[in-house]
């Protein structure tokens, strides 16, 4: 059996899609995807040649595909920056530049896992970074521009939602959230908000808070500064366009990779940005009983949680989301935004 080889990369636009064979040919048409089409390029690639699906090629700032890719069973590759060529201002590289270099040097990609996540053979390196980076954090937080968690005498808790909007997912936790009238943060990627407009609005019109994930969910370090900001501004511009009101400045970086070299990048660019001090690791999907259980062990007055409602399989999180909720307002904590925890401890140093 021949193999096929898929570059998929990312525009402004969406997804383009190119298959190459061993000899570097063509085997069908490049192909164009919306950020809403996400299941069904899966399914395309599932079905693809009778069933036998071609690697997959992504790179470094892409990292919205690998999860539900792996998921889907689909053989998932990373390109890394230093087996390409520069990447344009804003976007990937090539959709048939990334198969034709898996196509002639497969040994140099790498495998992504469903456990390691788009950064599967960089941990160390991720790690090392995120160590570096503690004491700028540390001092931007003691400042009041980094954001971890509230007071510990504030009987309420931040449910925040990251990598969406989801076609899906996003509607299943809206409804929950409102079955409780409970309000969340969302940290919406661009790409999808430009792709699901609708849900960004009925999550706003539902007194949700709207906050930056960036617009592809880059591994921040292989950015340049330009790139970066650019990331950040098309989705502000964007959520801002959709939902008619003000830019959102809070900002999550993906993967929580905030490095010196990303904190210099944006230092003195406008944004807040927020972190949280209690992790689901949901994307793993260890069972709604370990989420729901992770959060309610954990989570305490002014806590901020960590959950995924986009960029992959999140029934558990659905499914895990109504006891967490009637676990905490068991125990006296209110579900509320970020915004509304950080005003209050802004207050009570006033």
């Amino acid at each position: 059996m021949t193999q096929t080889y898929a570059g998929i990369a990312w525009t402004d636009e969406g997804y383009r899609v190119e298959v190459l064979d061993g000899e570097g040919r063509r085997v069908v048409e490049p192909s164009r995807w919306s950020g809403a089409q996400c299941r069904e390029l899966i399914a395309w690639l599932r079905d693809f040649d009778g069933g036998r699906p071609p690697a997959v090629v992504l790179e470094s700032t892409n990292g919205l595909l690998d999860g539900p890719m792996t998921a889907a069973g689909l053989e998932v590759y990373r390109a890394d920056p230093w087996l390409l060529p520069p990447r344009p201002g804003f976007g990937s590289v090539p959709a048939g530049l990334l198969a034709e270099r898996a196509r002639t040097a497969p040994g140099e990609l790498a495998r992504v896992t469903a456990e390691g996540g788009t950064l599967t053979g960089r941990a160390e390196e991720y790690f090392a970074g995120v160590k570096r980076g503690e004491p700028i954090v540390a001092e931007l937080t003691a400042s009041g521009r980094c954001f971890e968690r509230g007071r510990r005498d504030d009987p309420r808790v931040a449910l925040t939602f990251d990598d969406g909007p989801d076609p899906v997912f996003t509607r299943q936790v809206l409804d929950i959230l409102d079955r409780y009238g409970a309000r969340a943060t969302f940290f919406c990627v661009g790409h999808h908000v430009a792709a699901l407009p609708d849900l960004v609005r009925r999550t706003a019109a539902a007194g949700h808070e709207l906050g930056n994930h960036s617009w592809s969910h880059p591994y921040l370090p292989d950015l340049t500064p330009e790139q970066l900001r650019e990331q950040l501004d098309r989705t502000a511009e964007t959520v801002a366009k959709v939902t008619g009101e003000e830019a959102p400045t809070r900002f999550r970086p993906p993967y929580g990779a905030l490095s010196p070299e990303v904190l210099a990048a944006l230092e003195g660019y406008p944004t807040r940005l927020t972190m949280w001090d209690v992790d689901t690791r949901d994307w793993a999907r260890p069972g709604p009983e370990r989420i729901a259980a992770t959060v309610l062990e954990s989570a305490g007055p002014g806590s901020v949680v960590l959950m995924h409602e986009g960029a992959g399989d999140r029934s558990q999180t659905v499914a895990a989301l109504p006891s967490i909720v009637e676990g905490l307002l068991e125990r006296g904590l209110e579900p509320v935004t970020v915004a509304e925890l950080e005003d209050h401890a802004q207050r009570s140093k006033g």
